[in-house]
């Protein structure tokens, strides 16, 4: 049974409406990426977590001679896989012949990509976003194979929360003390309030709670037919208050009431798929230690984590630790932590080879001093590097270490540069 043809009109009307001017008010660094493949013949692919702003991006790149479509819109809650040929040949018949599509949250309907593979065969550029990382890939993989790049998108970065922020940035060699200090203020504005745009606009937790209960309802319980809810709200719970923390799968067994452990790895595998939650393998020349040895929890937003999650906000370093492993995430980097005689925070594996590492911590003082440097030098002896990066809130220093090169840099200088 097809949708009602007026009711669809109505709705690809509404849709196809130009972009109001402040929608156009904070570019993302992602747009430089997506130029880059501009004029290829490849499908783009942007996913990333609900409501980091997909669609307004979607809106930011789209040219008049295209087509819009939210697929998230509840009034399309019975459009099937049967109604595309009909939503093709209606938006011809309203905007005339196009060769550019735009569908956001198209993966909400069952069997999408034959016909994106259809208008891809058919010469059209195609862009798609979603929410789900795993059914995009899962999807694409199999019938879009080779002609498609997938993009990632994320809540504001400190750079974008600038642009929010309506700071112009300068050079950052040439910033004056007075010029440092305003960045600092913002950026621990930034630690604080997160990075999703719509909260930002309203300072609103419930919004963030809203957001939460939606993820887990719609991204996650509905999609994987969840019988129960309790356990998976347990375990993201968990998960929110624990951000930065090493993970026990049978500690959360246990809390949840679950029979196997098993099946608290799966509701993190849905956590992830959502970008909800990430985990943080340490990191082994063995894939099967990889898998098996304890990892840590990160949030997609620290404030989510805080409003969700149980004495989040009391502990800056966690904040601080879940920021950088955000950037590098952004930054598409292969990333681990370290542990042998001692612990380092994060290491960096391109092809083969560990090729950086780096701690974070609020500040060095006499109490941790030792503690973070010895732990960057057991990775920098690990790896056979010759540098490493302690990442403070405001400090600045590099020093020689038994012939290591140790960097001291804030963290929002490296927001910055990185």
């Amino acid at each position: 049974m097809t949708m009602n043809k007026e009711q669809l009109r109505d709705i690809l009307l509404l849709q196809n409406e130009k972009i109001t001017e402040e929608e156009f008010l904070i570019k993302r660094e992602l747009l430089k990426k997506i130029t880059e493949f501009k004029k290829t013949p490849f499908a783009i692919i942007i996913s990333g977590v609900r409501r980091c702003g997909k669609s307004t991006l979607l809106k930011q790149i789209r040219p008049d001679d295209s087509y819009y479509i939210n697929f998230d819109d509840e009034r399309l809650v019975s459009f099937s896989v049967d109604d595309f040929q009909q939503m093709y040949e209606m938006l011809i018949e309203l905007f005339g012949e196009q060769k550019k599509f735009f569908f956001d949250e198209i993966q909400n309907i069952k069997g999408w990509e034959r016909f994106v593979r259809r208008l891809h065969n058919q010469k059209n550029k195609i862009y798609v976003t979603g929410s789900n990382a795993s059914i995009l890939s899962k999807e694409l993989g199999t019938h879009l194979t080779g002609r498609h790049i997938a993009l990632e998108l994320f809540p504001f970065s400190f750079r974008e929360y600038l642009r929010f922020k309506h700071y112009e940035l300068k050079e950052l060699d040439r910033l004056t003390s007075i010029e440092k200090s305003k960045i600092k203020n913002i950026f621990l504005e930034f630690l604080d309030k997160g990075g999703f745009p719509e909260y930002l606009q309203t300072g609103k937790t419930e919004y963030l709670q809203n957001l939460y209960e939606n993820i887990l309802y719609r991204d996650i319980i509905v999609r994987y037919n969840l019988r129960s809810e309790k356990p998976l709200k347990i375990t993201a719970h968990f998960a929110a208050s624990n951000v930065g923390k090493e993970l026990s799968f049978n500690r959360i067994k246990n809390l949840t009431g679950l029979t196997s452990a098993t099946t608290v790895k799966e509701y993190f595998q849905y956590l992830e798929n959502s970008y909800l939650m990430f985990l943080l393998p340490m990191y082994s020349d063995s894939l099967k230690k990889q898998i098996y040895n304890t990892k840590k929890v990160y949030c997609i937003d620290s404030k989510l984590a805080e409003t969700v999650g149980f004495r989040f906000s009391q502990d800056r370093g966690r904040i601080f630790e879940n920021t950088v492993f955000l950037q590098l995430k952004r930054q598409r980097k292969e990333i681990y932590y370290h542990r042998g005689k001692k612990e380092c925070d994060f290491v960096i594996k391109e092809g083969n080879a560990i090729v950086a590492a780096m701690q974070v911590t609020w500040s060095l003082d006499d109490e941790n001093k030792k503690r973070e440097i010895d732990g960057l030098m057991d990775a920098l002896n690990s790896y056979d590097l010759d540098e490493g990066l302690i990442l403070t809130f405001d400090q600045e220093d590099e020093f020689e270490k038994d012939g290591k090169r140790i960097i001291i840099m804030p963290v929002w200088k490296w927001l910055l540069v990185s």
